[in-house]
């Protein structure tokens, strides 16, 4: 039986059909773009309200107007990273339809917050679960609302443009820890921190002195890009990467091409993502965006099939001013002084009274850190904060190409954050395109902040046409996982793109597997997309066939490693030996060896604290690899292997008891999404038991093609929560996944219902066509417009 919905919703012309399927995608059906894109502004916020409010709050720098004064800070950064150039270049940047689209989909938010803010009653037959109102009445107003005590505020289509701190970004974060390893221990100390690719000099930039740099620099710009309920998060660009691919049809089975896209982001609650299908005159898309964002930016349009992961093009740098000695808002600059931008902003604050604050700007961006005493400003140059740079804003422009070559030509404008796009087309043609702004760095590489005088400037950005790109490859198969993928010959000195890539791992195991046979169905891409083998584990495993020990417990675990396939699945004993070894003491071992000829004893663990990534953030194995691989000429590095498993055993046994035939990868690593609601205001009291789900066990690790990255607890941080394979030119057998499920509202049936199955590498069709379509259906949504009185 098929559930019916009705809603009166102010601003469409003629009526919507929003077809729900039993995985909870909604299929959009509209007589107009207008009507179709405010349907789907409808529908979000029908589905993500709170998530909407909440990202639009932290975007624009609202937090504290509902959440009291700690929030403050957060919002005095956010303002800082908003855009704050003219509107209609900016709307211009993104090509024709873009700002007609959005006002649409910010339309549809506003009537369903219309709805939920005028205490209307729901509609007769409600979704299952729904809440009542003080009246007894079903009230669609999502019950995070009611417990924090504020109403969900109304948007600007310019709202959607303006923010820009929630995207991913680079390479900030790495040219300031780079520097401050230089300043600290030097190159060589650095070289054990991050491989950079191609390896280049690092000659501090004339007129740069390190020591001016403080050790929070950054503290303003984490603020503004890191969600502050989120606990325990790794920075943005530190989580596990994106893997995709494509096949020809001589490396299918049906014939078809296949694409297949897995973009790794935090693992939370609800999903990052949206799945929904927008069909009207002249447009036919399904597939995943951010529900926060109209259009879809992965899928396909039943002529070209779509799909990105992050191309790390370098778009930030750090500038470091000289100020005037008697004027801290002064620089020097060229031969003489210019003064910052200073603009003037009020903060509500619940519960006190508003905040003035003042934000600063130099030329080149907003100013993170001033140092007065030391006669120094710091402020943060991104080419995200030009018009046209609203992150995925820009797949508007491609989301209703006909055909290969019209999807690479939109693809010109794309802006931010840098990708790498495949795509593919029932005609066979299979192809791979990097694309995003890429600043022109005359003489000098932004692999370190530089002086703000002058003499480091922006040249422009390079042409679109610029990267190379590649159409039906002759292997039949291309993949990306956000590794170095430029190819031989490639300009680095002339046209650097970054020297900041992500560790090759999950690339060179989707190398292997693609390239191993022909055959490939889409189910066979799903378990590739989930595949839990460990190259680190395939390299290390050998350094243990001649180690002895004469502790039985030491010699026990080396013949469960040895006996080991190097699989990472949830059930495996060996497994969570090897992760706890590898991560928690072979690889602090192997670096405090490293560092102790460089830095000496008494500096080793300050050293080690540089040089060790963060919990949670994706790492690069090379490193250890390298250190593994180096001459040993005293034999110390057996010994090392030793010490470093027995320490391991220990732990273990400590976490999951003295029998290894009890231990198991999943008991420890598992997933356990948690609701920015465990990290927001009140403080105290019982949380809901919505506000988290699970625990259920998982596989795999940041090293991964199944990659879930983890936190100091064992809990899974980043992956993908969406997963996407194409059946292109048979779009019904495609498959997808969005865990923990499509819906942000707890009452609603699809809010969870998707969990397991993706917490067991699962997957569900995709349904396109509309017979399908309506087989699947399981609610019946219509908008009507208002009656006239």
């Amino acid at each position: 039986m098929t559930d019916a919905t009705s809603y009166d919703v102010p601003g469409l012309g003629s009526p919507v059909e929003i077809l729900v399927d039993r995985w909870g995608i909604p299929h959009l059906y509209a007589s107009s773009r207008a009507d179709l894109f405010l349907a789907q502004g409808f529908n979000a916020a029908r589905d993500r309200l709170f998530q909407l409010d909440l990202w639009r709050r932290r975007g624009l720098g609202l937090l504290a107007e509902v959440f009291g004064e700690r929030y403050v800070e957060h919002d005095r950064a956010a303002r800082l990273f908003l855009y704050r150039g003219d509107m209609a270049e900016e709307w211009a940047a993104y090509g024709p339809g873009t700002e007609a689209m959005t006002r649409s989909f910010v339309a549809g938010i506003n009537a369903y917050v219309a709805l939920c803010r005028e205490g209307a009653p729901h509609p007769a037959s409600p979704l299952p679960g729904e809440g009542r109102d003080r009246h007894g009445e079903t009230s669609p107003l999502p019950p995070e609302f009611a417990r924090l005590g504020y109403p969900p505020a109304y948007w600007e289509a310019e709202d959607v443009a303006r923010i820009r701190s929630h995207g991913l970004f680079y390479n900030l974060q790495d040219e300031v820890a780079r520097s401050l390893t230089l300043r600290d221990f030097g190159r060589d100390v650095e070289d054990l921190r991050k491989v950079r690719e191609p390896d280049t000099d690092l000659t501090v930039p004339e007129g740069l002195d390190l020591d001016v740099i403080p050790d929070d620099v950054l503290r303003t710009y984490h603020l503004a890009t890191t969600s502050p309920w989120s606990e325990g998060a790794a920075p943005r660009q530190d989580l596990d990467g994106s893997n995709n691919w494509v096949l020809s049809p001589g490396r299918t089975a049906t014939g078809r091409p296949l694409l297949a896209n897995d973009p790794h982001r935090a693992v939370t609650l609800p999903s990052l993502r949206y799945l929904a299908h927008l069909s009207a005159p002249g447009l036919d898309v399904i597939g995943a965006g951010e529900p926060a964002l109209p259009g879809v930016s992965i899928g396909h349009n039943g002529h070209v099939a779509f799909g990105f992961t992050i191309f790390p093009v370098d778009q930030e740098d750090l500038y470091v001013y000289r100020t005037h000695p008697r004027d801290p808002h002064a620089y020097a600059y060229g031969d003489g002084w210019e003064h910052m931008t200073c603009v003037n902003e009020t903060i509500p604050v619940r519960g006190g009274e508003p905040v003035e604050t003042e934000l600063r700007f130099t030329r080149h961006g907003p100013v993170v850190r001033e140092l007065p005493e030391k006669q120094a400003a710091f402020a943060v140059r991104a080419a995200w904060l030009g018009p046209g740079m609203a992150p995925y804003l820009g797949s508007a422009g491609y989301m209703d190409a006909d055909s290969p070559d019209a999807f690479t030509a939109a693809m010109g404008r794309w802006g931010a954050p840098g990708e790498n796009q495949v795509y593919a087309a029932p005609d066979g043609t299979v192809g791979w395109l990097p694309a995003g702004r890429v600043p022109v760095r005359r003489g000098w590489n932004g692999t370190l902040p530089v002086p703000g005088d002058g003499r480091y400037e922006w040249d422009g950005f390079l042409d679109p046409g610029a990267l190379p790109s590649v159409r039906d490859p002759e292997e039949g198969w291309f993949a990306t996982a956000n590794q170095m993928n430029l190819p031989p010959g490639y300009p680095h000195g002339e046209q650097p793109v970054t020297h900041d890539w992500y560790a090759p791992t999950r690339y060179e195991r989707c190398a292997e597997a693609l390239a191993a046979h022909d055959g490939w169905t889409a189910e066979e891409c799903v378990r590739l997309q989930t595949d839990h083998v460990s190259l680190p584990a395939r390299h290390v495993l050998p350094l243990l066939a001649g180690l002895e020990s004469t502790e039985p417990r030491v010699r026990a675990a080396l013949d469960l490693l040895r006996r080991w396939d190097a699989e990472l699945t949830a059930d495996s004993a060996a497994a969570a030996l090897f992760e706890i070894w590898y991560r928690r003491h072979l690889r602090p071992a192997l670096l405090r060896r490293a560092l102790l000829p460089l830095v000496g004893e008494g500096r080793v663990e300050e050293a080690l604290k540089r040089v060790l990534p963060a919990e949670g953030a994706s790492t690069d194995a090379r490193v250890d690899m390298r250190l593994l691989a180096a001459p040993d000429p005293d034999g110390t590095l057996g010994p090392a292997l030793l010490a470093s498993l027995a320490e391991a055993v220990d732990e273990t046994e400590e976490l999951l008891g003295a029998d290894p035939a009890a231990w198991s990868w999943g008991t420890l690593h598992r997933a356990q999404p948690r609701h920015p609601l465990t990290g927001l205001p009140p403080d105290g009291g019982e949380l809901p038991a919505w506000a988290e789900v699970g625990p259920l066990p998982r596989g795999g690790s940041g090293d991964t093609v199944g990659a879930a990255s983890y936190l100091a607890d064992f809990r899974q941080n980043g992956g993908a929560s969406f997963r996407m394979v194409v059946d292109v030119g048979a779009w019904d057998g495609s498959l997808a996944m969005n865990a923990p499920g499509q819906s942000g509202d707890p009452r609603i049936p699809h809010y969870a219902d998707l969990f397991a199955d993706w917490a067991s590498d699962g997957a569900f069709p995709l349904v396109y066509s509309r017979e399908r379509v309506e087989r699947e259906t399981t609610h019946r949504i219509t908008l009507t417009p208002p009656r006239q009185p």
